[in-house]
């Protein structure tokens, strides 16, 4: 269940009620008239089924009270109510395949700024992976692929071609194309400063790699693990399963080729740099394209789910 909290102008109270009122999934109504200061309105609280969430919530936006007035939203973790069970029941599908756009379009526009603590995260996995990889060492690949940002910038890009937000699409563009080019270009200093304190060497790096070789050696396999890991990524966020996205996080070797082919560079090792890059745009490429279709079906799905709830309500 959700839990919305409106700062409603009186002019629209009454609409904003019958809309909540109309809505499957909606209950726990509570209307205080002329409660609301800063702005100036009626407050209006209500619970609704996750999967009743996004409709109610885009009705709400068209009647602007997003703009004059305000809409908070928030999970309810329990709620021991025998009415918020007739409503889940009563909503159409269920709370776990439910999207909800707003919700998913904020959060992955937080998680695709440019800020520092983005870079700083992506600087510093990268420097741990480009330990990983001259050492030969999996468990510090895994960390830097756990402690890599990537994903927000990716799921930005794949939910803005889905909902057509070209802005959307340009910050989280931005926010990838800086950060792996900041990242590749600190990591080559750190290589050259770890070379001159003679923790790296270029005999490390050509020597046989059996546990970190796959990062710079493209295949099938990486494409399908990306399109796989792609799908798994985005519906953890759509489902808020936070945990299957750590998993996403550690399958697919973004950060560590970025972290390969910059060591090569500062090397001039041009084959094995190349390599690696070619190994960063496909597993890129492959989360973006499986991203994308994973949100495509299920809005189609969603979509499908809401026009039979509507039709069956007209003919009851």
């Amino acid at each position: 269940m959700l839990h919305l909290r409106l700062i409603v102008p009186p002019d629209r109270t009454d609409a904003a009620v019958s809309l909540i009122e109309r809505t499957v999934g909606a209950t726990h109504l509570v209307v205080l008239p002329g409660a609301a200061r800063d702005p100036a309105g009626d407050l209006v609280t209500c619970d609704v089924a996750r999967e009743a969430g996004d409709e109610l919530l885009h009705g709400l936006r068209l009647l602007n009270v997003d703009h004059d007035g305000s809409i908070a939203v928030e999970n309810i973790d329990l709620s021991l109510s025998e009415r918020a069970d007739r409503a889940e029941a009563d909503a159409p599908g269920e709370g776990a395949d439910a999207v909800i756009w707003e919700q998913l379009a904020d959060e992955t526009h937080k998680d695709s700024t440019l800020s520092f603590t983005y870079l700083a995260f992506m600087l510093l996995a990268t420097m741990i992976a480009a330990c990983g990889v001259v050492l030969d060492n999996a468990i510090l690949i895994v960390g830097a692929m756990a402690v890599g940002p990537e994903f927000g910038p990716i799921a930005g890009v794949c939910t803005a071609i889905v909902q057509r937000a070209p802005r959307l699409a340009a910050r989280a563009l931005m926010a990838l194309l800086v950060g792996f080019l900041a990242a590749m270009l600190a990591t080559s200093l750190f290589s050259l400063v770890m070379d001159l304190l003679g923790l790296f060497t270029r005999e490390r790096l050509d020597a046989a790699r059996p546990q970190t070789s796959f990062i710079w050696k493209p295949d099938m396999f990486s494409f399908v693990v990306a399109l796989l890991a792609g799908a798994a990524g985005t519906l953890s966020l759509t489902s808020s399963k936070a945990g299957a996205l750590v998993g996403v996080a550690i399958s697919v070797t973004t950060v560590p080729a970025a972290a390969n082919a910059a060591v090569a560079l500062s090397y001039g090792e041009v084959g094995q740099a190349w390599g690696s890059v070619v190994q960063l745009l496909l597993n890129l490429l492959g989360l973006v394209l499986a991203g994308t279709a994973t949100l495509q079906l299920q809005k189609t799905l969603w979509r499908t789910a809401r026009g039979k709830l509507k039709r069956r309500l007209r003919r009851g």
